[in-house]
């Protein structure tokens, strides 16, 4: 059955595409969850819209983002945390603090999410933490703790 993908779905297709799938795939699954519909000739043309708009939106999110990379490289974020004598913090440093820092100090709004920590930062001292504002953008940001 060809359908049209109203969603990117991992190893299907990206929003807008025309794909052919099991038919049992696309009636249990891909329609009834909203995430795509049986193309027909008026479908067709709309997805075509629809792609065109995706690609035009997906290209200035992704601009926006090279503006804040641009902006992150080159700072270090600075976060006071409290800790124990031998640098170990009580606790951790979140992403939450870490989206907070970057906000009252570069003016940059971050989502949480787009914050990924491979590890939580339990010492004292400069990490890198990379953040992803875009799925094809990511780039590493130097956050300094400090004792308080």
């Amino acid at each position: 059955m060809r359908v049209v993908l109203h969603e990117t779905i991992s190893g299907l297709g990206n929003r807008g595409d025309i794909v052919e799938v099991a038919d049992g795939h696309a009636r249990n699954f891909l329609i009834p969850a909203g995430k795509a519909q049986q193309a027909s000739t008026g479908v067709v043309a709309q997805a075509a819209a629809m792609k065109k708009s995706w690609q035009v939106r997906n290209a200035r999110e992704r601009e926006a983002a090279e503006e804040i990379a641009k902006i992150l490289v080159a700072k270090t974020i600075e976060i006071k945390a409290r800790a124990g004598g031998e640098g170990k913090l009580f606790g951790s440093v979140t992403t939450n603090e870490i989206a907070d820092a970057v906000q009252a100090q570069a003016g940059v709004e971050l989502n949480r999410r787009m914050i990924d920590l491979d590890e939580p930062i339990r010492s004292l001292g400069t990490h890198a933490v990379t953040v992803k504002p875009h799925h094809d953008v990511q780039f590493p940001v130097s956050i300094s703790v400090v004792p308080a």
